[in-house]
């Protein structure tokens, strides 16, 4: 018999944090979420706790858990849609339909009773977290910033009645064999003929760079995401905790930013040094041996994770894609990258996909998030 619980005690979100570092315990390809930051979300820490509610379940079996749910009531995307739907993250179970559906038994349960019509994800707090349902590349290594998870998740989640609402692609690129100069080119003349340059960040701290930027790159972000599937704005809390976040893992050798002629961010692009090998091993905790891996892989990767990439809109027919790019180019001649990492790519935004034309690429993993109508 499955038992579905609410959780309330601190012991159990210790078991909801747990319970996937014991299912994915071994798996190779696996790489689990900073263990702290997870602690973080039960807390007043969680600065989305102010836009968002939340709820989670665990599921147990013969008196060990056998999975667990999050649901997310992301209310400002409700308030801008005019929709009653409720998220589910957080989603691991093992092979058995019971379970998953169980688990979805009382988020949907909880959906109606709370006055919510719809179910859709995996889908976190923002569009910064992690989301979609793996369904093509399990056998990839997974980047920090996204979600393993087995084969059996898609076959559990549509036979409880849950169809696709929209996929993401995800790259891998390399530098091509000859330098594309017909790119550098583009992106010398869209500088020029914009009145562009590129900010100067070699003498800057990383706290500067954010005081100096922050603003801007969040401006960038909102304005280029805002149409796009499931995103929101981010009011300061947000950002604050963002920034947090990015503090640890970010090296500014691999921030691109374009500013205007009055010193305001006009574009930039964000790489993260890859952390997935040396998170493995110790779960996501920031053990001594892990906060070694952790610096050494920040200092000098070979694997870059593309995190963010953004232009205003008044400038994206107008070349400054390209400068991102060819920013990109040179990082990884300069630093002798392998590859990078592009992350999610919406299926429907074929101007992000075409930019991977200028490297060779290649498509290696595909994620999906799901919906459902419960009345």
């Amino acid at each position: 018999m499955i038992n579905v619980k609410q959780v309330s005690t601190k012991k159990e979100q210790k078991e909801f944090i747990n319970f996937p570092l014991r299912l994915y315990k071994n798996n190779p390809y696996f790489v689990p979420p900073i263990y702290v930051d997870e602690k973080n979300i039960f807390t007043d820490k969680n600065a989305y706790l102010k836009t968002c509610d939340q709820v989670f379940f665990l599921a147990e079996k013969d008196g060990k858990t056998v999975g667990r749910i999050q649901g997310i009531i992301q209310k400002t995307h409700n308030e801008m849609t005019g929709e009653k739907r409720i998220r589910f993250s957080r989603f691991d179970c093992i092979d058995d339909r019971e379970v998953s559906s169980a688990l979805f038994s009382a988020l949907e349960d909880y959906a109606l009773k709370s006055g919510f019509d719809t179910v859709c994800g995996p889908l976190g707090y923002s569009d910064l977290e992690r989301e979609g349902l793996l369904i093509e590349g399990f056998n990839e290594l997974s980047t920090y910033e996204e979600q393993y998870n087995y084969e059996y998740y898609k076959d559990h989640i549509e036979s409880l009645g849950y169809d696709k609402e929209i996929d993401w692609f995800e790259f891998q690129i390399t530098l091509p064999d000859e330098p594309n100069l017909k790119l550098k080119r583009v992106a010398e003349n869209a500088l020029r003929l914009s009145n562009l340059h590129l900010a100067d960040l070699s003498k800057l701290s990383i706290s500067k760079i954010i005081d100096k930027y922050g603003d801007g790159i969040f401006h960038c972000i909102d304005e280029c995401y805002k149409h796009l599937y499931g995103t929101v704005p981010f009011d300061q809390d947000a950002k604050n905790q963002v920034i947090e976040g990015f503090k640890l893992v970010v090296n500014k050798d691999y921030l691109v930013v374009v500013l205007d002629e009055n010193e305001q961010v006009v574009a930039f692009a964000l790489m993260l040094p890859s952390l997935s090998k040396a998170l493995q091993k110790s779960g996501g905790k920031l053990t001594l041996p892990c906060i070694f891996k952790l610096l050494r892989a920040i200092k000098k990767p070979n694997v870059l994770d593309m995190a963010l990439i953004g232009v205003l809109p008044k400038y994206q027919s107008k070349g400054i894609n390209a400068v991102a790019l060819q920013s990109l180019t040179d990082i990884m001649t300069k630093k002798n990258v392998r590859y990078v990492e592009t992350n999610l790519n919406l299926e429907t935004n074929g101007q992000v996909q075409s930019q991977w034309k200028y490297f060779n690429s290649r498509e290696h993993k595909r994620r999906r998030s799901y919906v459902k109508k419960l009345k």
